[in-house]
């Protein structure tokens, strides 16, 4: 299809899907199989300007970003005598403009797949783009493993099937040559009839090569697709002969001396009895680094909040008539109160994050896929229902969407329902909160168990769900590349940490101000003496509604009504909860987390009839498996709709209530 066409294109209709490119923009799709380095060089292309949500007609999520590349003047005529393999000549219309700055580009990227031939939600929305007209004139950019050539071909086997323009970007070329494989570039584009370019998005390295292919190639007619074949079977067999060919014309093969480091390491960390105990290992050191580095930050920042800027606040308020109103009492000790006291998590998310990071950076992480693999199939789970578990320890939202990577309804409704014992990040920030107050030097040794609890509900509830609901659900074997391990990368390391510190960040912004503000409003209606914005919390509507509910957790010995009505506010955010118990106390004017210890410790020996140690388990266990935030019932219900939602959210209040007692009662025995 040439510039000329009538043929509709991405600048002239909309999509199928209701995607519109506009004519300022061109469109760039990523594609390539898991673990080949696609989102990596997503990331090195786009920076951290990326937002996450569903394809329009799908409940797939992917990546949009934004891609910049800067050429010099002089390069339009030398990018005019671009490779004519795959027809790249700019026309008159060339994206790049006097200066030589290229406007911007929109990237996309797709989940990965390693065929057109979908068994997935995720692999069939890879296959319906190249039947969506909108992205007709759209750039395909094709990421292969060059450890792994001959397995990535496939891939691009069927997309030279089709009528679209195409590069391809090699990875992983230092792993292969460390495995004796050598790949001769200019054979390799040759041998495929497209552009081929050779990158490390780790390192940065090769990025600007890419970019001029991409850029020449956006400007070329569409190709035609090379020659289809109808019967499925010899469309294999010609597939495979073809990608036979590409590897004997482009690949060398030498010996390499003994066994690989990877190899070697891998028969230690993957052991059945090693591996696991490193596995509870690197997590313990995990979360007690997390506590042990992050408290200092977290205590400066309470000060910071709770003293100057609350103080600041009440004197400009002064200046302007509204000292001593209910104005003074929503902003002090409402949002700055409420937010502020949540804000002085952050050095705790971006602890946790950066350190989840670099184990995902490091190769380690596809490792722990493969030990919980034979946990997975005890449950009668796939191996890959391992990874929306793994997400759910960072926010059960993502993870309630990843399950769309499981081919089974079943599977994917058994996974969605085990997903909320999973303790994601937001009741962390409670678990820290708890474990320096009581525990003291035993704080992450008291998060970590909280971890355990929430493995422990994971693995009982999966069977018991397989031994009621689900007899005859199967397991699927786990197919994963296991890359290799390398030192993470610090730019790569801080990009994904602060991509999952963004969002976040988004959530205090939004619902956690909302949900301040609810509180506020119910503090400042009186029940009893008082006038609206003047009035004491415990004489509130906010403590009459907790007092109503707090006498049925007397038995799990955390029944006042400060510490319920916190877990009430925790049903819309988990991380709200510690904003509660500041608004609660008043703390906005105070020392902060220090005073909010001190009042949390005369709750929890009132309402344990001074086993404080208990109540405090007693209540952590009951944080790990209550009912999940409004946005996670949201985003199961758009999964598996209201009546499994419901069963699930009925199921795991009477699951921690039920442990809740038991660890009070018996705790109390001991502690």
């Amino acid at each position: 299809m040439s510039r000329g066409s009538t043929s509709p294109t991405c600048h002239q209709a909309p999509s199928s899907r209701g995607i519109e490119v506009s004519d300022d923009e061109s469109t760039i799709v990523l594609v390539g199989a898991p673990n080949v380095g696609k989102s990596t060089l997503f990331n090195a292309l786009t920076g951290s300007k990326v937002t996450m949500g569903n394809w329009p007609g799908t409940t797939v999520e992917v990546s949009r970003g934004v891609w910049r590349h800067h050429t010099a003047p002089s390069e339009p005529h030398a990018l005019a005598q671009a490779d004519a393999r795959c027809d790249c000549t700019p026309t008159h219309d060339d994206h790049r403009g006097a200066t030589g700055h290229d406007r911007p580009a929109a990237m996309i990227d797709f989940p990965g797949a390693y065929s057109l031939d979908s068994s997935s939600p995720d692999e069939q929305l890879t296959a319906d783009v190249l039947d969506d007209p909108a992205l007709a004139r759209a750039s395909i950019v094709v990421v292969v493993d060059a450890a792994h050539l001959a397995r990535s071909l496939y891939l691009v086997s069927e997309l030279r099937e089709h009528a679209r323009r195409m590069v391809v970007a090699v990875t992983m070329s230092d792993v292969a040559r460390q495995h004796g494989v050598d790949i001769d570039i200019h054979a390799l584009s040759d041998a495929i009839g497209a552009p081929v370019v050779e990158v490390d998005p780790r390192h940065r390295v090769g990025l600007d090569a890419l970019g001029e292919k991409i850029r020449s190639c956006q400007s070329a007619p569409v190709p035609a697709p090379r020659g289809r074949i109808d019967a499925v079977v010899d469309e294999q067999d010609e597939r495979f002969a073809w990608i036979s060919q590409v590897v004997a014309a482009s690949v060398a093969t030498r010996p390499t001396p003994g066994q690989q480091f990877s190899d070697k390491v891998d028969r230690v960390v993957l052991g059945r009895v090693t591996g696991p105990l490193i596995f509870l290992g690197v997590m313990w050191v995990v979360f007690q680094l997390t506590t042990t580095v992050a408290a200092p930050l977290q205590d400066l920042l309470a000060g910071l909040f709770a003293g100057p800027v609350s103080d600041l606040a009440s004197w400009l308020l002064g200046l302007i008539g509204l000292g001593g109103t209910w104005a003074e009492g929503l902003i002090v000790h409402g949002l700055i109160g409420g937010v502020g006291m949540l804000l002085t998590f952050i050095p705790l998310m971006t602890c946790m994050f950066l350190l989840l990071a670099l184990l995902e950076d490091s190769g380690y992480l596809a490792r722990a896929a493969v030990l919980t693999d034979r946990v997975m199939g005890v449950l009668g789970l796939p191996g890959r229902a391992f990874l929306p578990l793994v997400v759910g320890f960072g926010c059960n939202v993502p993870a309630v969407a990843a399950t769309r990577v499981l081919s089974s309804p079943r599977h994917r409704l058994m996974t969605v329902l085990l997903i909320p014992f999973t303790a994601c990040t937001a009741r962390l920030t409670v678990f820290v909160m708890l474990g320096t107050v009581f525990f003291g030097t035993w704080a992450g040794t008291a998060v970590f168990a909280m971890y355990l609890v929430s493995i422990l509900l994971v693995v009982a509830g999966g069977l018991v769900l397989r031994s009621t609901l689900w007899r005859s659900t199967l397991a699927e074997p786990l197919v994963i590349d296991l890359p290799p391990y390398q030192v993470p990368t610090w730019r790569l390391t801080w990009s994904v940490a602060w991509v999952r510190l963004q969002g976040f960040l988004r959530t205090a912004s939004g619902i956690i101000v909302a949900t301040v503000v609810v509180v506020w409003l119910l503090q400042a209606i009186p029940v009893g003496p008082g006038a609206f914005g003047h009035v004491e919390v415990q004489d509130s509507a906010y403590a009459w509604l907790a007092r109503v509910i707090a006498p049925v957790f007397a038995p799990a010995g955390f029944g006042a009504w400060q510490t319920v009505s916190a877990l009430v506010v925790g049903f819309v955010a988990k991380e709200a909860i510690i904003s509660s118990w500041g608004q609660t106390y008043g703390l906005s004017s105070s020392d902060g987390v220090t005073a909010l210890g001190d009042h949390l410790r005369v709750a929890f020996e009132a309402s344990s009839h001074g086993h404080v140690l208990a109540g405090v388990a007693a209540f952590m266990v009951f944080l790990v498996a209550y009912t999940p935030c409004v946005a996670t019932v949201s985003a199961q219900v758009r999964e598996v709709g209201w009546r499994w939602t419901g069963f699930g959210m009925l199921l795991q209040v009477c699951v921690a209530f039920v442990m809740a007692v038991l660890v009070f009662q018996v705790g109390s025995l001991i502690l």
